[in-house]
């Protein structure tokens, strides 16, 4: 793909964020910035679930792993960590959902004061700030480094240039909407890395002479594919895998003010729930 075809799928996507925000910022309080008038509509959290939890620096560091046998080797191990997800996953909904809907929480870090006092809550809030800010950093940096060697170096434009123009370009669109942009736009990017997903699948079975309808037994066939390791001296063990993996869903999704906040907009506990059976 040349420099000017990138970039024109940029500015158009851009400009369909900010229809975006402008549509969803239109009438906006801080009703609807926070907590979004509390009608954002269950399966669109659900859809933008997807994208906000999924990685992309996953694809490029895969992607970057040519030759290491062992590792490709143990691939597929991720979905005994995924499986537990599941459990996590109904803790969440059975759980905290109708703790936080019970308490009419706008942040979910508010509990702690309610329970455990003023210095609790803003340490709570003060991590979740933390880390969000260096998780953020650091995929917002991988991102702009890729549009950097692929795009800008040859353009001759400095890295600073790229990095403050991308990120006043994301603070633009969701400056005015907060959490019903946030939904709407998560959507939005869930749709093409979904569609990513499986042009980038078709393509690897086109270069490797697959057919998609033989693609799964191919998979199967393959020793990469193992996905349960039962060895308990194997740092892959299942339990071990299995149970963190129900605690990183608690803590990175039912613990995060960033992605619960997305579930407290949405109409009633029902539909909340809901969510979390679906995705």
């Amino acid at each position: 793909m040349s420099s000017t075809l990138i970039i024109g799928i940029i500015v158009i996507y851009f400009a369909a964020l900010f229809v975006v925000s402008w549509i969803t910022g239109r009438d906006s309080s801080n009703e609807s910035f926070f907590v979004g008038k509390k009608e954002s509509p269950w399966y669109l959290v659900a859809f933008g679930m997807i994208g906000a939890s999924f990685v992309g620096r996953y694809v490029c560091i895969y992607s970057g792993c040519s030759g290491q046998t062992r590792r490709y080797q143990f691939v597929f191990s991720y979905m005994q960590l995924a499986s537990g997800y599941l459990l996590g996953y109904a803790v969440i909904a059975l759980v905290l959902m109708p703790l936080y809907y019970r308490l009419n929480l706008t942040s979910i870090y508010s509990y702690l004061e309610q329970r455990f006092g003023f210095w609790s809550y803003k340490t709570g809030a003060f991590f979740f700030i933390l880390s969000r800010t260096i998780g953020a950093s650091f995929r917002l940096f991988l991102a702009i480094s890729v549009l950097q060697i692929f795009v800008f170096d040859a353009l001759g434009v400095h890295f600073i240039v790229n990095a403050l123009l991308t990120v006043l370009l994301i603070w633009a669109y969701t400056t005015r909407g907060g959490v019903r942009t946030l939904i709407y736009t998560d959507t939005f990017q869930t749709t093409f890395l979904v569609a990513a997903l499986f042009m980038i699948i078709y393509s690897i079975c086109q270069e490797l002479g697959i057919g998609i309808g033989s693609l799964a037994s191919t998979i199967a066939d393959s020793p990469y594919s193992r996905m349960v390791f039962t060895d308990p001296l194997e740092a892959r063990f299942f339990p071990k895998q299995f149970f963190g993996g129900m605690f990183v869903a608690i803590a990175m999704t039912g613990l995060d003010q960033d992605l619960m906040q997305k579930n407290i907009s949405c109409k009633n506990i029902g539909e909340a729930q809901k969510k979390h059976v679906y995705v």
